[in-house]
């Protein structure tokens, strides 16, 4: 790992993703990318050429304000190769250009979360981040030291070809020394006898050379209540899940168990992409 980005428009949330991934480049010897995306209203009455309405003023001091705040952090962690950037536009599709320009190894960001019709029909730019980055990502709300993360839960439907997805979730655990509780959550709607899911989860284990874990059945109404509620139960300290990045009316319709936990859970929550290749 080289490169970590953290999104941030030194909010508390982002300010407590920057010391997590300050802490995370220490211990890997990474470079930090700290990135301020300005989204600005435009003026909608041309398509092909929006026209930006903020006052040029207003622009330098937004830039006046992110400049002083880069320089603290920088004064904050001087021993890390630091990068900072602002840029304007839509922070979600902003921040995935820059993943891929950067070739961003992981992403450390910061999310309110969002609930109700919010969540519904626009979503936390983190969820959109979870969806669509192509390197992990984790999030946090609060300040969280990697140091003290020691449980990780990974609950997992079993699926076949998930080597990309074990071994990133193995790079995780080897970094922050941690056991990983794979959970099967098991729901009317998905039911299997608990002998047949054990099989299959003792078979995903071996396949896998998984090492410091345990497996685990946790029924409940729904998948992502099992998560949440299995997690409370083992006292975790992370949440690792992998997401197919569903969009448009599939993500609709079918949603994805991954960003709903990222919406709703307050601990740390690490996602990469099941069918990721890089």
């Amino acid at each position: 790992m080289n490169r970590i980005l953290v999104p941030c428009d030194f909010s508390p949330q982002a300010m407590s993703a920057v010391k997590m991934a300050a802490e995370i480049a220490t211990q890997s010897g990474s470079s930090l990318y700290i990135l301020n995306v300005v989204e600005v209203p435009i003026m909608h009455d041309s398509m092909l050429m929006p026209t930006l309405s903020f006052e040029e003023e207003t622009m330098n001091e937004l830039r006046n304000n992110a400049d002083k705040q880069f320089e603290k952090i920088k004064n904050d962690f001087k021993s890390i190769p630091l990068v900072t950037d602002m840029l304007y536009g839509s922070p979600a599709v902003i921040i995935i250009d820059y993943i891929g320009d950067k070739q961003i190894d992981l992403v450390v960001m910061g999310t309110k979360g969002a609930s109700g019709l919010k969540e519904l029909f626009i979503g936390s730019n983190a969820e959109k981040i979870v969806r669509s980055a192509i390197c992990p990502v984790i999030t946090v709300r609060k300040e969280v030291s990697p140091k003290t993360i020691r449980n990780i839960v990974v609950p997992n439907s079993l699926e076949p070809d998930q080597e990309v997805f074990i071994t990133k979730l193995k790079q995780l655990q080897q970094m922050l020394k941690a056991t990983l509780h794979i959970v099967w959550i098991n729901t009317p709607a998905n039911f299997t006898p608990d002998n047949i899911t054990l099989v299959k989860m003792k078979d995903f284990a071996m396949r896998y050379m998984l090492v410091n874990y345990t497996l685990n059945i946790y029924n409940d109404l729904e998948e992502k209540s099992g998560v949440i509620n299995f997690a409370k139960a083992k006292e975790a300290d992370m949440i690792a899940m992998g997401t197919h990045g569903r969009k448009g009316i599939s993500h609709l319709l079918i949603g994805s168990i991954a960003e709903d936990v990222v919406n709703h859970v307050e601990l740390p929550i690490w996602t990469t992409h099941l069918d990721a290749h890089k």
